[in-house]
């Protein structure tokens, strides 16, 4: 079994919680102070990882702190506004749909990445991937679509799609600036990590500052909440990151469409919703979608 599965697993269990714990938050502060949440403890987690690794098993000297030229400074940068993008969008779709079916839609992220990784990265894909990308844009459709045709929402799946298109590019840049750094994957993966979360919590903070201090003052009057999302959010990304750096982006993000499961599971038992049998089709043709694109 290659290295990427259990990370993947790992990571789209981490996320599941990060976004039942957002889909919480979301119901008290604002959509950019959710935002912020995920990314605001998350970054001095992410220096103790790193730091950690160096203290465990240090890699060659020569190989220990890699060059940080332009190139990669910009896609970290792009990387960084397109996951705060993307989790924004998440955020909204809490609001348009339960959690389960928001976050079923901002899935589309993985036929997104597959898509845009043949087209634009060189990871062409077979007949089978194909039919496993068909599959998933028809769950996204069922999932957005409670009723009749003219009862679907067009600005729920624009919002879906879009969030899931910032995730695809995230998860594409972040992928090209670890294998820029040319270390052993736990380290470029680590490094990519603490600058990606960095730079996402710097823009965000100020910017709160400036136009809306009063996010500040709700997100440090729930701690708990706060710590527990980027807790979940620095371990879900070191999954992803991790992952990444050892398998192409198509690969991974497919196999971690398994976070509906546990996303299902959260939202029978924690939040107490109910899906209707459109939602729970879409969420099993999302898991069949990534089957075939995972043997193909």
């Amino acid at each position: 079994m290659g290295l990427w599965i259990p990370f993947t697993i790992f990571a789209a269990f981490m996320q599941s919680w990060r976004n039942a714990f957002q889909n919480r938050l979301s119901k008290e502060v604002s959509t950019s102070g959710v935002t912020l949440a995920r990314f605001i403890w998350a970054s001095p987690l992410a220096a103790l990882y790193l730091a950690g690794l160096y203290l465990w098993q240090p890699p060659q000297l020569a190989l220990g702190i890699p060059a940080f030229t332009p190139k990669f400074l910009l896609i970290i940068l792009l990387a960084a506004v397109s996951q705060i993008i993307a989790t924004a969008l998440m955020v909204v779709l809490f609001r348009l749909r339960n959690y389960a079916i928001g976050v079923g839609l901002a899935k589309s992220e993985a036929v997104i990445a597959a898509t845009l990784g043949a087209i634009f990265f060189s990871a062409p894909l077979t007949w089978l991937a194909w039919v496993g990308v068909l599959i998933g844009a028809v769950a996204v459709w069922l999932m957005s679509n409670p009723g009749r045709l003219q009862e679907l929402s067009l600005g729920t799946v624009l919002t879906g799609l879009g969030s899931g298109l910032a995730f695809a590019l995230t998860t594409l840049w972040v992928r090209e600036a670890a294998l820029m750094l040319g270390l052993p994957f736990p380290y470029s993966a680590a490094w990519v990590l603490l600058w990606v979360i960095s730079t996402q919590t710097l823009m965000l903070v100020v910017w709160l500052a400036w136009r809306d201090p009063a996010t500040l003052r709700a997100l440090w009057q729930r701690p708990k909440l706060v710590l527990s999302i980027s807790l979940f959010s620095c371990l879900g990304s070191l999954g992803w990151f991790t992952a990444m750096s050892l398998e192409t982006v198509a690969m991974v993000k497919t196999l971690g469409q398994v976070e509906v499961l546990f996303t299902l599971l959260i939202s029978a038992r924690w939040f107490r919703e109910k899906l209707g049998g459109r939602d729970i089709a879409g969420l099993i043709l999302i898991v069949l979608g990534a089957v075939c694109v995972i043997f193909a």
